[in-house]
């Protein structure tokens, strides 16, 4: 095999790594550890596309180096593998969801070893494992067993919750009650996203423009009772942990934005009886303000107490649970029209600013605490019930949404801060700002701030209000009506006509896990009932001391297995506990978390809260999982060309196309119908950063990437690039596109540029005129000059610093510029070429084996000591200058710090990476500045 041949080479070392376990990792850690984690694949039936092994080839690159440079390295693969797509696909083929999945996660291993992708698999786990739920549903039970003390901040076993003594008086069924209304684990009337398609209830999370992510299927708005977990609660914690944090900070944003932590009031409206508001303030007064509201009035939250004076109505949500209460009979139908419209929006839909707004009026009234006035109560779908209480006072003044409303229904506008600077004609229509208070009463002349805490403090007195903390976090809706999920371990208690009392019991720990049933039928029926009532009564019914129970129907939602699956990688087989502490203590926190930016807020966020809550019951011993934080970038599809034709043939510049609302296309002068099509690539011209017709420059074409997706048929699948190219050139190809969290445009004309630098490298090294592999005749056993030595110790600091940096582009290109200096050499001297090899292992590390094994070592290579760079190899005299075209940094070269112009263009023009991007060019200036630059102008 004198040519350098992957299909030979790569499942050979693929088979040496399996049969070796050369990448298993020791149980704890011996010397410094890295803990290096991917985010793991949903494995869907069509397997891997090329977008999955760019993050897995960067944590890859990372830890074949750390175990080189003497780390214990835990790398890990499993799969998560419950949820919606597994189970619609088993609808569709009418196959057992295991069966499938199981199928499917069989291939994507097969594709992630095909990879070279050097994971421990003997920790490999799927979330679907019966060992591995088993203690998913065990992390639930602790959840269950868990209240949050707002005192001490912290989850405590719900058996250290303080019972009231009346409570304790009625009984140990009150006080389990009670018990219940504190667990971080609960069941509540909610207001949830209901998709009859999917016949399941969807977290806010999976639903998108009023559709379901998966399918994008209609979704309503309908009350049910579901688990929910109290997120809420740690809310604070997980704000405030973030900081420390070595993530991005795009994603520290998000989370901060999507707990939405501010500060104001709880204020209560009466609006009951007018007779009896006099007796209602007298009560309060006494008593305090309640924890829940009461039956005769309305609470709001407020970050502007000090705008109460100019509260003029109140809006509720349609979904607020006083509608019906609130809703006068001569309004009844007015209502329950607009209800019922409002429950098929979504919302964003419902909040969008620039949206008109609706509204029906209760026909009742409020009274405003500071002002002792009735104001109307309207139902308006901009409030949002799971936003605050569900109701606002509306500020028509100093809030633009309430004063469009206000506008639009007539509704009184009142002043009440006016402003301490010279603003704009817009703003004096709504005021937003803090100012000073006028028409507020005692209150005039005070600054904003002052009358917040004046207000909040004398609403506080009376028992009418209260200072609060809100955030737009909302508790984890944790239940979904289908198959194809964990159980939940459960048991709902029975009365005598075999009906749920409300009272329930965890299932014992030496009984899990609890399985899901054998269903013949699991499909959904598209009303709110799960699947496993349809389970026998052997599954679904249990007797306990004497007491008949229902297993809990609904399943947990995809997301519960992958909020600990990083804890389980750590002790993967370990039956009697989730994790042995002392693995723990020694693996956690990961040190660097790999995954796509789309999961910001849903899996980190509910791995966190997970997290906090083990680590406050004593499991975990790290406050947070996931110490640093990358992103990768998306890789798009190859980037489609397009123009215009008119009704002749003749091609339009896409500058001259106008789109039409029905989708079609007209000429912006004539209004002559276009037509918009393909341009194949060999017709066109790149004119500066423009793409032209080749036959007339003149007709401009546009050229965009976009998501790799099964309907644009843009897809490319890794199983066929590794075939024609091999596992190294995709994987050196795709850290070579750009920055790891850059979004790219996929290329195989690039994967090609890559193979043919590997078989440049193999040619450095290999003799082809040989029958068989051996070295080339110019490797010699001799020691580097001065020259050889600064270019080797060159590419050892700049691959070792940019390795660190997850700066894989540019040690590549280091690494190729290594090969070029050496492929002009009449002599290569063994331990250079050594060098090199032990460089690139970790980008390409198939190659790597093979030729360290030509180059005499019988062992692999990827436990040899990583080079080390010397800096008195690299003299003085030696700097190093960007090689740009047309202003674009292509390249960089070393070159003497006094060489002329002629020198620096000579060596510029052998740098392999310019001569590739010069083919089918024409230099039209060079720009060369001694010391500084090299700079090629071309067309």
């Amino acid at each position: 095999m004198p040519r350098y041949n992957p299909a030979e080479i790569e499942p050979k070392w693929q088979a040496y790594w399996d049969d070796h376990a050369t990448f298993r990792c020791p149980e704890m850690p011996e010397g410094e550890k890295l803990y290096v984690l991917d985010m793991f694949p949903y494995p869907s039936g069509a397997g891997l596309h090329v977008g999955h092994p760019e993050g897995y080839t960067a944590t890859d690159i990372v830890c074949r180096a750390a175990r080189m440079q003497g780390k214990t390295v835990l790398h890990p693969m499993g799969y998560d593998a419950f949820g919606l797509p597994a189970e619609e696909h088993a609808i569709r083929t009418n196959t057992p969801p295991r069966q499938s999945t199981e199928a499917n996660i069989e291939n994507f291993t097969r594709q992630l070893k095909m990879l070279g992708f050097s994971y421990d698999w003997s920790r490999m786990i799927a979330t679907t494992d019966r060992e591995y739920f088993k203690w998913t549903q065990w992390i639930f039970l602790l959840i269950y067993d868990t209240w949050f003390d707002t005192d001490q901040q912290r989850g405590r076993a719900i058996d250290e919750l303080p019972i009231p003594t009346e409570i304790e008086a009625q009984g140990a069924d009150a006080v389990r009650r009670y018990q219940d209304s504190f667990r971080l684990a609960y069941q509540a009337d909610s207001l949830v996203n209901w998709c009859s398609k999917l016949g399941t209830v969807l977290a806010n999370e999976e639903v998108i423009d009023g559709r379901s992510e998966v399918g994008g299927h209609p979704v309503q708005r309908i009350p049910l009772r579901q688990w929910m977990l109290r997120i809420t609660a740690y809310a604070d914690r997980l704000l405030d942990d973030l900081e420390p944090l070595d993530w991005p900070v795009g994603i520290k944003k998000l989370q901060q934005d999507w707990i939405g932590r501010s500060r104001g009031a709880e204020v209560d409206f009466f609006c009951g009886p007018s007779a009896q508001y006099a007796a209602w303030t007298t009560q309060r007064k006494s008593a305090g303000f309640p924890r829940e509201q009461d039956e005769h009035s309305l609470r709001v939250y407020t970050t502007r107490p000090d705008t109460l004076f100019g509260a003029t109505y109140m809006v509720i949500a349609p979904e607020h649970r006083m509608v019906s209460q609130l809703t006068a009979l001569e309004q009844a139908d007015a209502v329950k029209r607009y209800v019922e419209s409002a429950s098929f929006k979504s919302d964003r839909d419902r909040t969008e600013g620039n949206r008109k707004k609706t509204g029906v009026f209760t026909g009742s009234f409020a009274i405003n605490p500071v002002t002792q006035k009735p104001i109307p109560i309207w139902i308006a779908d901009y409030v949002l019930a799971g936003y605050g209480t569900g109701a606002i006072m509306a500020v028509p003044a100093h809030d633009q949404r309430d004063f469009e409303f206000a506008e639009l229904f007539g509704l009184p506008i009142v002043e009440v801060v006016r402003p301490t600077e010279v603003i704009n004609e817009t703003e004096k229509k709504c005021f937003s700002g803090e100012g000073v208070a006028i028409a507020s009463g005692r209150f005039d002349g005070m600054k904003t701030s002052e009358v917040k805490q004046a207000i909040a403090a004398e609403l506080h007195t009376a028992g009418l209000g209260k200072p609060a903390t809100n955030t737009k976090l909302r508790d984890w809706l944790f239940s979904r009506q289908r198959f194809w999920g964990e159980p939940f371990p459960i048991l709902n208690e029975l009365d005598d006509e075999g009906q749920p009392n409300g009272l329930r019991r965890p299932v014992d720990l030496a009984e899990l896990p609890v399985d899901l049933p054998e269903l013949e039928d699991f499909k959904p029926h598209g009303r709110p009932e799960p699947p496993l009532m349809k389970a026998d009564d052997d599954w679904l019914y249990v007797q306990i001391d004497g007491k008949r129970y229902q297993r809990e129907t609904n399943t947990m939602p995809q997301w519960a297995g992958s909020c600990w699956y990083y804890l389980r990688y750590i002790d993967p087989h370990n039956s009697e506990q989730l994790i042995a502490p002392e693995k723990e203590a020694a693996w956690m926190p990961v040190d660097l978390y790999v995954g796509g930016a789309e999961h910001a807020v849903l899996h980190l966020m509910y791995s966190r809260f997970w997290h906090k809550v083990l680590f406050d019951r004593g499991v975990v011993q790290q406050a947070e999982p996931f110490r640093k934080l990358i992103n990768q970038g998306m890789i798009l599809g190859e980037v489609e060309y397009t123009a215009f034709q008119n009704l002749t043939g003749t091609f339009v510049s896409t500058a001259e196309a106008i789109k039409q609302e029905d989708g079609t296309y007209k000429h912006k002068s004539d209004n002559s119908e276009l037509t918009q099509v393909s341009v194949d690539e060999s017709l066109i011209t790149k004119q500066g950063d423009a793409f032209v017709l080749t036959s007339d420059a003149n007709v401009k074409i546009d050229a965009r990437s976009f998501k790799m997706s099964k309907s644009r048929g843009n897809v490319v699948n890794p199983d066929e690039v590794v075939q024609q190219y091999g596992a190294d050139a995709l994987r050196l190809y795709e850290m070579f596109m750009g920055p790891l969290e850059a979004t790219k445009p996929w290329s195989m004309t690039g994967v090609n540029g890559v193979k043919n630098f590997l078989d440049r490298l193999w040619r450095l090294i290999v003799d082809e005129r040989s029958e068989a592999s051996i070295l080339h005749e110019q490797i010699v056993d001799r020691a580097c000059n001065a020259d050889e030595n600064r270019v080797i110790h060159t590419a050892i600091q700049a691959v070792s610093h940019d390795i660190a940096s997850l700066g894989f582009n540019t040690a590549i290109a280091r690494l190729m510029e290594t090969v070029n200096f050496f492929t002009k050499q009449t002599e290569r001297p063994r331990s250079a070429m050594e060098t090199l090899v032990l460089l690139l292992s970790p980008f390409a590390p198939h190659i790597a084996e093979e030729l360290w094994r030509l180059l005499g070592h019988p062992e692999t290579l990827a436990y040899e000591p990583w080079p080390v760079f010397d800096p008195d190899a690299i003299r003085a005299d030696t700097i190093e200058v960007p090689i740009q075209i047309n202003g674009k940094l292509r390249a960089k070269m070393m070159i003497d710090a006094n060489a002329n112009a002629a020198a620096m263009e000579s060596q510029a023009m052998q740098d392999v990476r310019i001569t590739e991007l010069l083919v089918g060019k024409t230099i039209v200036k060079k720009i060369i500045v001694p010391g500084r630059m090299v700079n090629l102008v071309i067309k």
